[in-house]
């Protein structure tokens, strides 16, 4: 049984979304998985082969979960493995002000998004949110910044609604929840960024708005 930490309207599970995610039911699935691309996690592995095989298990338990969900292609030369596999409704475009290096997931400044469903209203397909400066705050190799959550949390799902992330690393979607009045149900399988995850959106709801 997974251990299951309850902080106001967020409900924190530490165990593997696998087997948690098929008992939900959520308004909306906001999440950030990993790449594929040997990220240094502690408890699985980042290989691209492994990337894939929990994409095939996973993916199908997020579409059941919920009628709507946002997540990262992971890579742009993904894409056509998507678009084969499990072709989005449409894509919505991360501008997030990279440095113009290359990294694990290529050189480019802007990230593709894909959304399965459709979200409570129009929105736009694009949306920046500058990716630095948002490190200091976690451990995790992989963070991303509290405005770009708290973008596809507005957008994807109305204030009071349940957002679910199934690969909740340090919380960051569970403050921008907490930042906005969404309920928040977040599921991490390393007890290291679980930990982190409890203490960030504890003092989210506490200290009120979490910003740099």
């Amino acid at each position: 049984m997974p251990e299951i930490v309850t902080i106001k309207d967020a409900t924190l599970y530490l165990g593997d979304c696998r087997e948690i995610l098929p008992t939900l039911k959520v308004d909306a699935v906001v999440t950030d998985p990993p790449y594929g691309v040997n990220f240094q996690y502690e408890g699985i592995s980042d290989d691209e082969q492994s990337w894939y095989a929990l994409m095939k298990d996973i993916v199908p338990k997020i579409q059941n979960a919920s009628s709507v969900a946002v997540m990262p292609a992971c890579d742009q030369m993904k894409l056509g493995w998507w678009l084969t596999e499990f072709p989005p409704s449409w894509l919505v475009c991360w501008h997030k002000f990279a440095s113009p290096t290359l990294s694990k997931i290529g050189f480019n400044d802007w990230e593709a998004h894909l959304v399965w469903g459709k979200p409570p209203a129009p929105i736009h397909d694009h949306f920046s949110a500058h990716a630095a400066g948002h490190k200091k705050f976690n451990a995790h190799p992989c963070p991303k910044p509290i405005a770009y959550s708290e973008w596809l949390v507005s957008k994807f799902a109305k204030t009071g609604a349940t957002v679910a992330d199934p690969f909740m690393g340090s919380g960051t979607t569970g403050v921008a929840c907490a930042n906005l009045g969404r309920k928040f149900i977040g599921m991490e399988i390393e007890r290291k960024y679980f930990d982190i995850a409890c203490e960030r959106i504890e003092a989210a709801y506490s200290q009120g708005r979490l910003f740099a």
